[in-house]
């Protein structure tokens, strides 16, 4: 009964006017970024997150901002994936194989509304697990002591490349590089200077927002100067046809739904799974139980449109749950959101459920709003958020420029500061070449510090005794856990990408082949 009532008073926060307008503004954005190929959830928090801090909002203020847009944006995906066969981004990928052969038969409209009430499930009963589960995880969080803390962080790294990773060197390369900028600054123990190299501005470390925006907003910047794209996003020729879903197939995909909503939720609470594998075992054990001779999937099912949407918006909700109590981040959006809360000098885990309640619950509460506000915007307005994909990149690209420069001069007011977040965005994008992800650069910058310094605790508590950091049984646990999160994509994740990769091209070689690519 103590959650719920925690609920109600969450509730109370949240029903304000300025918190009710924030999280309408944040499922609009983030639906409106959601449907841009290339941008999603990641991005699309990371280019907001100078206007929240500008405007001045508060904790509960901007974290109903960004989650509201993280949200939206994985509800926007879908529509990229419908209508073009382009995914918005990663976890849309498997929408396109069932979405994009029902926009073809003219059932656009059906196939967007169909994956919207998907994705209302799916985010709805996700946030009710979050209520249910994060309390729980935050007791068993309270056991955790220096040496605890350090092997959880470390999992954190081994993990977040997940099963779907095809290169965990590269993944591991990125975490180290991201830990080696977390070093840069004043030793929190001795004062003395790392790094620094006598400049002053960096005495205080790198900025994380400064980092994040350069990664992720500015190198996607750089990525579309490079390929010249002047012209609109995309356009498409699939006319929308009704919006009003089957309801016959709604009650057939019952089942659908229930099954994809939970392994979406617990592939969002495993650190590093996310919802691009959320989405692929959504998809495939559907297929494999409702289709096992291949007659219907990938040729306009409607349930391979609800699987997948159910999937990764499960997945969504799921990844607050470690972010939240235990302070990991599970997914590269998390990890974004995590940064938010240090920098409004909030620590998440155990104790933010006791010393932050309201934020914590006015933040859960709001989610279940923004839940409510996504159906009721995606259903009647699906034709104005088809329109974004005739916005000219040439006109967008620029806009998220200037967001980026003004955000970040109006935080820091330094120049030094502007040349870094650019300077970060041609590392970025260098990365992006390269193939080497972005989150676990960000996810270092994170917890770098925080990681020495549960090192350093556990040592001293041991008298140098490395032996601490398996000295307990949670401690091996987690141990076990981050050596099979590091070691099984090397077996098993090329197998995975390959998989969702080969169904995603077969469809693209179908649509060729019949003349509408």
């Amino acid at each position: 009964m103590e959650i719920f009532s925690n609920l109600a008073d969450g509730f109370a926060v949240a029903l304000t006017f300025q918190h009710l307008m924030l999280a309408f503004l944040g499922c609009f954005l983030g639906t409106l970024m959601g449907a841009l190929p290339g941008l999603g959830p990641a991005n699309g928090v990371a280019i907001l997150i100078p206007i929240a801090f500008t405007l001045g909002l508060g904790p509960v203020a901007s974290l109903i901002l960004l989650t509201s847009v993280y949200y939206g944006a994985m509800y926007g995906g879908r529509i990229s994936s419908i209508l073009l066969n382009i995914p918005g981004d990663e976890p849309a990928m498997m929408t396109c194989l069932d979405g994009h052969p029902m926009a073809l038969q003219g059932k656009a409209g059906e196939a967007l509304a169909l994956s919207g009430i998907a994705s209302f499930i799916g985010s709805f009963f996700a946030t009710w697990g979050l209520v249910l589960i994060a309390p729980l995880l935050v007791k068993v969080a309270l056991l955790f002591g220096p040496a605890e803390y350090f092997a959880l962080f470390t999992m954190a790294f081994a993990t977040l490349g997940g099963v779907t990773a095809s290169n965990q060197g590269k993944s591991a390369f990125a975490a180290a590089l991201g830990l080696g900028i977390s070093m840069i600054g004043s030793d929190s123990q001795t004062g003395s200077e790392r790094f620094t190299f006598g400049h002053i501005h960096l005495y205080d470390g790198i900025d994380f927002l400064i980092a994040i925006v350069g990664l992720f907003a500015i190198s996607e910047v750089l990525i579309f100067i490079e390929h010249h794209k002047g012209g609109a996003a995309a356009k498409s020729s699939a006319k929308i046809g009704r919006l009003m879903p089957d309801f016959g197939v709604l009650k057939k995909s019952i089942g659908t739904m229930t099954r994809s909503t939970i392994i979406g939720f617990l592939a969002g609470v495993l650190p590093g799974a996310g919802a691009s594998l959320g989405s692929f075992l959504s998809y495939s054990v559907e297929k494999n139980t409702v289709d096992r001779e291949g007659k219907t999937f990938g040729k306009g099912d409607p349930r391979g449109v609800i699987a997948p949407e159910c999937g990764n918006n499960a997945a969504a909700g799921g990844a607050l749950v470690p972010m939240l109590a235990l302070g990991v981040p599970g997914s590269g959006t998390t990890a974004v959101l995590l940064a938010v809360l240090l920098q409004l000098n909030i620590t998440p885990g155990p104790l933010l459920f006791r010393n932050n309640p309201d934020i914590v619950w006015g933040l859960i509460a709001a989610l279940f709003i923004a839940n409510f506000m996504l159906l009721a915007l995606n259903l009647p307005m699906v034709g104005l958020f088809t329109r974004v994909l005739l916005i000219p990149t040439r006109i967008l690209m620029p806009v998220v420029a200037m967001i980026s420069f003004v955000g970040i001069y109006g935080l820091t007011g330094s120049t030094f500061d502007v040349m870094m977040m650019v300077g970060f965005g041609f590392g970025g994008w260098l990365l992006r070449k390269l193939g080497v992800p972005l989150v676990p650069v960000i996810l270092g910058i994170l917890l770098g510090n925080e990681m020495e310094v549960n090192l350093r605790r556990a040592l001293q508590i041991s008298d140098g005794d490395w032996s601490i950091l398996v000295g307990s049984p949670l401690a091996i646990g987690i141990w076990a856990i981050a050596v099979t999160g590091f070691v099984l994509p090397i077996f098993f994740g090329k197998k995975v990408k390959k998989n969702m990769s080969a169904d995603h091209s077969e469809e693209k070689m179908d649509e060729v082949m019949k003349g509408g690519d």
